[in-house]
């Protein structure tokens, strides 16, 4: 588990930071390198969008964007990071609904900042398919089948997550559930970055993860594709049926990704950011080079319209969170 900051400092985050955006303007934002811290290790979704957006960012405001990956409970140390930061937009969080969806009910009792209080939204920046995954040797080419031997293995079998609470931790809890089978949980402080190679490896046998990281090992037969979660077949794998046609509609989640800053960004700078990112989101350019790294932007119009879509991503799994017990005491 994360060790929180003291509670004197939580008690005065917001405090602190009101305090701070009245003396934040745009006219010269950013006036000095600009970091991005990213939840997970090198290699994962959330890593790949805020590389990619950092070197726009990069060239289009001449200030070094730096990325920085700190990865470990659940995202949790990112998290905090991110809202202890000077609200200045100097300092911003590319997260997902893992991180900031999620979280808020998981940890509720131990995580020591709110996010959807302390890390207000700027924009989405992208949607990724997924697909459900297991290991070559698992004598099963479909979801149906994986389920028959999970159960034939007595239990003995792991999957494998981003840690407690993410979605593909519940996503997977949701289908053991609905075919009434077990497996060890195995999370992975540094998300699809180490699940990958411990899936090629065989240390565990099943996941859920998405397409950018996860299709150059799919077609080179190192992991099995048993289905996509995305609404139709892609044309990447086009043998891979949806989780429709496997009889498990709904099932898994296209996970996005978005871009949060600490509470208290003053209105300027938070409108200069967003404006920023979307016009960078929306290039052309941009958008043929995530498409190759199957990366589909889902912008908002405002901050104000991505925190209203977290908030309601929030209530969604805060459901899920509940009817499968999964809290952080």
């Amino acid at each position: 588990m994360f060790k929180p900051i003291a509670a004197t400092a939580c008690a005065t985050l917001s405090f602190f930071a009101a305090q701070t955006a009245s003396h934040v303007s745009a006219a010269d934002y950013p006036s000095r390198p600009v970091r991005v811290i990213v939840p997970y290790a090198p290699g994962g979704a959330t890593d790949i969008i805020a590389r990619q957006l950092a070197i726009k960012l990069n060239e289009a405001w001449g200030q070094p964007v730096i990325v920085e990956n700190r990865p470990g409970a659940s995202g949790n140390i990112a998290l905090e990071l991110a809202a202890r930061a000077t609200p200045d937009g100097h300092t911003v969080l590319v997260g997902n609904v893992s991180t900031n969806a999620i979280n808020e009910t998981t940890f509720a009792k131990v995580l020591p900042i709110k996010p959807s209080r302390d890390l207000p939204g700027v924009t989405g920046l992208v949607e990724i398919p997924h697909l459900w995954l297991a290991h070559p040797s698992v004598p099963a080419n479909s979801l149906k089948e994986m389920a028959e031997h999970i159960k034939k293995s007595g239990g003995k079998m792991s999957y494998a997550s981003a840690g407690l609470g993410s979605y593909p931790h519940l996503d997977v809890a949701n289908f053991l559930k609905a075919n009434g089978v077990q497996m060890t949980h195995v999370p992975y402080k540094g998300g699809a970055g180490q699940i990958i190679p411990a899936l090629i490896g065989g240390e565990t046998q099943f996941t859920m993860l998405n397409m950018a990281s996860t299709l150059q090992h799919v077609k080179a037969n190192r992991i099995k594709a048993l289905a996509t979660t995305w609404p139709t077949r892609r044309p990447e794998v086009p043998e891979v049926p949806t989780v429709a046609e496997a009889g498990y509609p709904g099932m898994g989640t296209n996970a996005w990704q978005g871009l949060f800053a600490p509470v208290g960004l003053s209105k300027p700078v938070l409108e200069h950011l967003h404006a920023s990112v979307v016009k960078i989101m929306n290039d052309a350019q941009m958008k043929d080079a995530l498409a190759k790294q199957l990366m589909y932007p889902k912008l908002h119009k405002s901050p104000a319209e991505f925190s209203r879509f977290v908030d309601a991503e929030i209530k969604h799994w805060a459901k899920v969170v509940k009817e499968n017990n999964i809290a952080v005491e």
